[in-house]
């Protein structure tokens, strides 16, 4: 009798806590104000409180390669050189956004395989540049940003069966992470020494993906 209660009570546990954890697959794409648009994967996970309420967490990886055109055109003002692209190669940045969010999902039934949904999110953004310029073409430099985001938002999801969901969301994300930078001064200048800068990346905008949600 006793096996039988605990065998019992395991899958009790078991049963209840797959109807309380959740997991998304979300593909789309970004459009931030420091570069063009581009396409956003990301994984969330959640831990559903109760019919409207669920609580969770996420991670999300963007990736933008392009040419700094301005510097290419200013280079080659500055040199009289016309071709500009001959230059293009050397003035190459591959930039890497990965978000870090806490968020809170607040569901509104439509029917009985449709919701609709608000979504909230607070977290960190990390932010990788690798880039190449026109004074050391050989070397690739690397900075990494960091700063606080924060996401609202909302989307509709359609139930597929018993454990699954399809849905589509638009969200605006807002972060600027940053770093600090120093830059020497003329040692023949009064004070001498060096002078430190923040230089801010503007990572804000909307976020137009779908996905697939799955509960366990």
């Amino acid at each position: 009798m006793k096996k039988f209660l605990l065998v019992s009570i395991l899958i009790l546990t078991g049963v209840v806590s797959a109807q309380y954890n959740s997991g998304a697959i979300k593909l789309g794409v970004f459009n931030p104000a420091s570069t063009d648009a581009g396409f956003m994967i990301g994984y969330e996970g959640g831990w559903k409180i109760d019919k409207s309420l669920t609580l969770g967490w996420s991670v999300d990886w963007f990736h933008k390669e392009y040419v700094d055109q301005n510097l290419v055109k200013e280079y080659s003002k500055y040199y009289g050189v016309s071709d500009y692209t001959v230059h293009e190669v050397r003035a190459k940045t591959n930039l890497h956004d990965i978000p870090v969010m806490f968020n809170a999902t607040a569901r509104f039934p439509v029917n009985r395989r449709t919701a609709a949904y608000l979504y909230g999110a607070i977290g960190a953004e990390i932010l990788i540049i690798n880039y190449r310029d026109f004074h050391r073409p050989d070397n690739d430099e690397t900075t990494w940003a960091f700063g606080l985001g924060w996401r609202l938002g909302g989307g509709i999801s359609y139930k597929l069966g018993r454990r699954s969901e399809l849905f589509g969301e638009v969200v605006y994300h807002n972060a600027e992470p940053s770093w600090e930078y120093e830059v020497g001064e003329n040692p023949l200048e009064i004070p001498s020494g060096k002078r430190t800068f923040v230089r801010k990346h503007d990572m804000s905008g909307l976020i137009i993906r779908g996905g697939l949600r799955f509960y366990y």
